[in-house]
Formats: structure tokens, sequence, C-alpha cells
């Protein structure tokens, strides 16, 4: 069960503005984020005049709360019911050293309440708020309309959306990925940089492929965890057509990795999986990384890190698995048109319906019977973010490249797993992957999140995230 947001609030307020207007305005916005599932941390009516800050003290007193409750804030909020005090808000946050999203909204005013007793202007104050922010060097997001209702279907947009963006950036924090053996000599795309990914508090745990190799094959297969596992294979897949010699070596593969994952705290993972482990262990891995991203621990196919970081940060704005896949063929003469392909490692829940079998591209190599565990299908209708990102090594920094689009009904005679990808400005998209560089490789999640995925990568960690011209995918 994902755990419940927490969010800090703000109720800003300029005390010779009209003060019902602050304590109506904290409790409609009280309401809307408790409808929505978030707990909320913000000052009470007993501990400063409507639990709101309009002054040096409310600041300090608001700070001090934020700051015995930082463990658990992913985000804060700061509402404007009338003007506010913009020096307070802001002290309020900088004291608070919580370095987390903001989300600066305001209240609108009403044509007919114009008079001195009703007015907000809310429009103003959020002006003189982001002016001092920005003096401030705090980070912060808009909504999209200048000042919203709470309850208006623009806020709820805006409110998923910086939940999202929260998501995102406390999901990257101290994060550890795993990376399980080396990069196929060939894949000079899926190079990475460790100490750039270091800079940004994300760490990578190495093991070589022969240890996990090494511990699979001592594993007994009577141990529970092995029983465990090769259940969730059947249970996920029901192979029919698959040894049992090889489900044995999918499942032992499976709690040998568990195993590992838990002892090192790894919430996402690049492996290599061709062909050393068919020729020395005798199956393919496919199935084993498809449960794990399946179970939102992100499984990447030849040692892509930073294919297992894209698939992971789709999934803290999504809370739904993603899948790594190649931009793989032109579909006929259709611009927007792209066939996605893997051999393949997909979660289970892409596919419109999934059998395990063999994996044809390298049977050939090392023989059919090395080669069990593959998922093979077609892709399930429906919509899609792609994201790619790539260490800079040159230049020192991080970027990526973002789109929105949809799986189509189009159908293929093809293996692996596969689908068809139609989005819109698809060539200005490709045309930025190869003059940029970045990889044939990209994450795919069966949502829509580019725009929390940008606000997040490029406003709170720094990176350059491109996209293409905007295009209502919604």
């Amino acid at each position: 069960m994902e755990k419940q947001m927490t969010i800090g609030l703000i109720v800003g307020n300029r005390g010779f503005f009209p003060g019902s207007l602050v304590e109506e305005g904290r409790k409609r916005i009280l309401t809307v984020l408790e409808k929505n599932g978030v707990t909320v941390v913000t000052l009470s009516p007993e501990q400063t005049k409507y639990g709101a800050v309009e002054n040096l003290e409310d600041a300090e007193k608001c700070a001090k709360l934020f700051k015995d409750n930082a463990d658990e804030i992913d985000g804060i909020i700061v509402t404007l019911p009338n003007f506010g005090d913009e020096r307070s808000a802001a002290a309020a946050l900088r004291f608070s050293g919580l370095n987390v999203p903001v989300l600066v909204h305001g209240f609108p005013d009403e044509l007919e309440k114009l008079d001195v007793k009703n007015r907000r202007d809310s429009f103003c104050g959020k002006i003189s708020l982001c002016n001092n922010l920005v003096q401030y060097g705090i980070k912060f997001s808009d909504t999209t309309l200048h000042v919203e209702d709470p309850e208006s279907a623009e806020f709820k947009k805006d409110l998923e959306r910086f939940l999202a963006v929260c998501k995102i950036v406390k999901g990257l924090k101290n994060l550890r990925i795993g990376a399980i053996g080396a990069r196929p000599a060939a894949f000079n795309t899926v190079r990475f940089s460790e100490k750039i990914l270091e800079q940004y508090g994300i760490s990578v745990e190495t093991i070589d492929l022969s240890e996990i190799i090494a511990r699979a094959k001592s594993f007994d297969s009577k141990a529970n965890e092995v029983v465990q596992e090769l259940q969730r294979l059947k249970d996920t897949f029901k192979p029919k057509r698959v040894p049992s010699e090889a489900l044995d070596k999918m499942a032992r593969l499976a709690a040998t990795m568990r195993e590992w994952i838990e002892q090192n705290k790894i919430k996402a993972l690049a492996f290599q999986c061709w062909t050393a482990l068919e020729e020395i262990y005798g199956i393919v891995p496919c199935a084993v990384m498809s449960m794990f991203s399946q179970s939102l621990i992100p499984s990447a196919c030849e040692m892509d890190i930073m294919g297992a970081l894209s698939m992971y940060i789709l999934q803290l704005a999504s809370g739904t698995p993603s899948a790594l896949m190649d931009w793989n063929n032109n579909f006929g003469n259709d611009p927007e048109k792209a066939i996605m392909f893997h051999c393949s490692n997909l979660p289970i829940c892409f596919f419109e319906k999934c059998e395990m079998s063999y994996q044809q591209i390298i049977a050939g190599t090392v023989g059919k019977e090395n080669t069990y565990g593959t998922c093979v299908g077609k892709i399930a209708k429906g919509p899609a973010t792609f994201l790619r990102l790539s260490s800079f090594d040159t230049q020192g920094t991080i970027a990526g490249v973002v789109a929105e689009g949809e799986f189509t009904n189009d159908n293929l005679k093809t293996f692996g797993g596969y689908g068809v990808a139609h989005i819109p400005n698809l060539r200005q998209l490709l045309s930025i992957i190869t003059q940029y560089g970045f990889e044939h490789h990209v994450a795919v999640n069966k949502s829509l999140v580019m725009e929390a995925v940008k606000e997040a990568l490029e406003k709170y960690m720094g990176w350059e995230i491109l996209t293409t011209v905007c295009c209502d995918c919604h």
C-alpha cells in the first residue's frame, strides 16, 4: 500500500485584510487536502491567529513545527486567502531548513465582492511572495492559473502534479541503484558516471554477475525462498511449455537477487542479461526482472543504470510499474508512430496477454534450451510517458528527454514484448534524441506524468529536461 503523502501548509495573512477570509480559506484548503488523502502539518488557531503566518514570531513557530516533522513532510504549500505577509511566509520556509518542493497558491477574488470587507488581493500578494522567494533562493512551483479556488478542477490537477513532484524529489534522496554484472562490451551507449550520480545523492551498489550465479547455484530448490519465488513465477506467467528445470533456475535466481536487494536497500537495478548468464547458468533473466519491475523494483536490462533511474522516476510519479524499451522500428510511413520493442522483461501489467517462452534473438548463439524465461506479448492500448536520462560526463551534468503519447491497437507479427506508440511530434523527438546523443533505450510508464517529471527534475534537481513542442495528450 502506498504511503500517504504529508504536506506542510503555510496560510498567509496580512493583518489589515479581512481575517474572516483567512479563517474560511484555511478550512477550505484543509478540507480539499484531506479529501485527496493528504496528511497536513500546519499551525493551529491556538498557536497563531487563525492558524496563519503574518509576522516573524509566527514564522518562527511555523518553522519549528516543520522542523519537528521534517522526516515526514514531503512538500509545502503556501496558500494566500488574502494578500498575505510575503516576508513572513518566506521566512518560515527559510527558517525551516526543509529542502522540499513548494507550491504557491492564491485564492481568487469575486467580482461582486471587491469591497473593503471582502476583497482578498491574493492576485497581487502572490506576486510579492514569489518575489521574496526568488530573492531568498527558494525554489517553488506555480499553479496553472495565477489564482484558483481550491475546490476547482484546475487546483485538483495542480495538486496531483505537485504530489507527484514531491514523490520524485523525495524518492531520489539517498537512492541506491543496483548494478549486477558488467555492461555488454558493444554497448558504449549505456556508459554512465557514478560520480555525477553521487553528486545528486544517488549511489550505485555493484556486484559481479559471477557472485549472483554462484549464490543461485548453491540455493537449495526446497528452500522457502525458492519455493515462494517459483510460485510467484507460476502465478504471474502460468508457463505451459517451459521446462521445470528452467523454472527452478529462475526461482533460485529470483531468491538470490531478492536477498541481495533487501540487504543493500536497492530501489532499482540494472542487470547483465546476456550472454554470460545463458552460457553459465542456462536461462534468460527476463521473467525474473519482469516480476521485480511489477513489484515496483524497476529492473533494466543490458546494464543500463540510467535507464533504471528513468524507470524509477516514472514509477515515483505514477505509482505504477515502468519498463525499458528500444526505439526499435518505423511503423510504415507514419511519422508519428514507432514500434517499441524489447526481447523482453516488461512488467506483466504492460501486456494484453503474456506468454513465457524462449529468447529467439540469442537462442541461435547459446541454444534454445538456455534461453527460457523471456516475456512475449503485445502491449495493451493506453496512455504512456517516455523518459530517458543520461549523464553527460564532459559537462558534469545529467540531462534527459521526456514525451507523452499512447500505445495503439495496431497489430504486428513479431516476437518479444512489442507495441506501436503514437507520439505527437515524434520526428522532433527523435531529432532531439539523435542530436544530443541520448541512448536507444527509453523508460516507459503507462500513465501521463510528463509535466510532473519535467517540473521535479528541472526545477528541484537542476537537470535539463528536453521535450517537443507541447501537445495536449490528456
